[in-house]
């Protein structure tokens, strides 16, 4: 079972190497690792040139985004099970191994986990769980996205899609995730897999609006295919009001799960249930 990382970037060398090192402590033989770079113009490609001996492949040229990027790696891959980590998030020690194990055991073809918040400088901050009923209508009726960091999917799975939706530029993640569990055999397993860095300028935070947008018209694409009959009409406010209450009532408790984590990076912590 052979595992295929591909990681995106643009200007963020200051995160890249944590990221990059995390990757590489994961990696087994016969595994994957791409990494994306857009045309950075910091140190990231000084940085990736530093590591290319053990990167399977990498570019730096101008793409149109994320997503692009990251659909661009997936291309190269030829691995068993897919997975991305953007630059500056952390893959947990084990992550890969314990990923791997599951793939084995069972018959999934997407699995999603927990991971931890993170600081600038790689401190943890809380915890985020990614246990849903249903992820499809989590997703379709109440815009929620899985922790994008401790998703793992099958390439069979990515590849009878279409793959990622390379046009997209701020959604390609909800887009990808929803499209695969219209069909696909999915499961949340309780790991922390890996580590979500909050910093300035995240794509995530700053162009907040521009994402809601894409979600909503690639949410509206599905129902539309699924139709809409009257007894559907009930469940967007049901799971609107269901994501709101993880966040506001929910994530006190996560907090306080994670309160042994609190304070120590992300780089020294092992992937966990």
């Amino acid at each position: 079972m052979r595992i295929a990382v591909v990681t995106p970037n643009l200007n963020l060398g200051h995160y890249l190497e944590d990221t990059i090192q995390s990757v590489l402590a994961n990696l087994a033989g016969g595994d994957e690792y791409y990494i994306v770079d857009g045309g950075s113009s910091d140190e990231s490609r000084e940085i990736i040139e530093r590591y290319s001996s053990r990167i399977t492949k990498w570019v730096s040229e101008t793409d149109r985004g994320y997503a692009d990027a990251v659909g661009k790696g997936f291309s190269w891959a030829s691995a068993d099970v897919l997975c991305w980590i953007n630059s500056g998030d952390i893959l947990l020690k084990g992550a890969l191994s314990r990923v791997r194990a599951l793939f084995c055991e069972r018959a999934d073809d997407l699995l999603f986990g927990d991971d931890y918040l993170i600081d600038p400088r790689g401190n943890v901050i809380s915890w985020s769980c990614g246990r849903v009923a249903s992820l499809r209508k989590m997703m379709l009726y109440g815009g929620w996205t899985p922790l994008q960091d401790a998703c793992f999917w099958r390439r069979e799975a990515y590849e009878k899609i279409g793959g990622m939706d390379r046009t997209l530029r701020y959604s390609g993640d909800y887009d990808l995730f929803l499209r695969l569990t219209r069909n696909a055999r999915v499961s949340y397993v309780p790991y922390v897999f890996s580590a979500f860095r909050r910093h300035p300028g995240q794509m995530s935070i700053a162009s907040t609006k521009h994402y809601q947008y894409e979600k909503d018209q690639c949410r509206r694409r599905e129902i539309g295919e699924i139709g809409t009959p009257e007894a559907r009409l009930l469940r967007r406010p049901y799971y609107w009001t269901a994501v709101r209450v993880r966040a506001r009532i929910l994530d006190p408790v996560w907090r306080m799960r994670a309160r042994e984590a609190v304070g120590k990076n992300a780089m020294e912590l092992d992937c966990a249930c």
